[in-house]
């Protein structure tokens, strides 16, 4: 039993550690588009506009974006190939923990504090804890200028820090974007 105690220690520091700064990622594309003949970009303002973020977020948002697709040999351009549109979902998540310290009757759980099972009296500790969390999506469209259809979309979900940290918030919307971009190209330019 007290090996299960130390090895699910290590094993549930791993799995919080990875949830909190891992971005899950999904991608779709037009499998008909001539992704290879995009060069050039432009942000596509009016769907900007919808995004219902803060205008400061939008612009790191924009930023972290504007890196990614040079880094991918995009130019901006007053003319171009591709428009760029993002939008934002979230959620608030309410997470609630029973913290029974061997506060009176019995059962297993894992509280912050405690890992394991047992019974007894109670030693004063006891109850819940509740603590809330931001799950938030980025969609980042590309969208063909000419014919104006949707031919990729990236969509990252992750928790959002709620932190008044600057420069925290800017590297997580930078984790989010990097994450959706390494989906662009789709995979059947990628492996030609």
């Amino acid at each position: 039993m007290k090996k299960l105690k130390i090895l699910a220690l290590p094993v549930f520091v791993l799995l919080f550690l990875s949830s909190c700064t891992s971005v899950r990622v999904l991608s779709d594309y037009d499998k008909n588009a001539d992704f290879g003949s995009y060069k050039s970009y432009a942000f596509y303002k009016t769907g900007i506009d919808k995004a219902q973020i803060s205008d400061l977020d939008k612009k790191r948002i924009l930023r972290a974006i504007e890196t990614e697709m040079s880094a991918k040999g995009f130019v901006k351009s007053e003319s171009p190939d591709i428009l760029v549109s993002i939008f934002t979902k979230e959620r608030e998540q309410v997470d609630v923990y029973n913290n029974y310290w061997g506060g009176g009757g019995f059962g297993w759980g894992w509280s912050p504090w405690y890992w394991g099972g047992g019974f007894g009296p109670g030693w004063g500790w006891g109850g819940n804890n509740v603590s809330t969390r931001t799950q938030g999506s980025l969609y980042i469209d590309l969208i063909d200028s000419k014919n104006k259809e949707l031919v990729w979309q990236g969509k990252g979900d992750g928790t959002l820090n709620n932190t008044k940290n600057i420069e925290k918030k800017e590297m997580r919307i930078k984790e989010f974007v990097a994450e959706i971009m390494t989906q662009y190209p789709p995979e059947i330019i990628q492996s030609k």
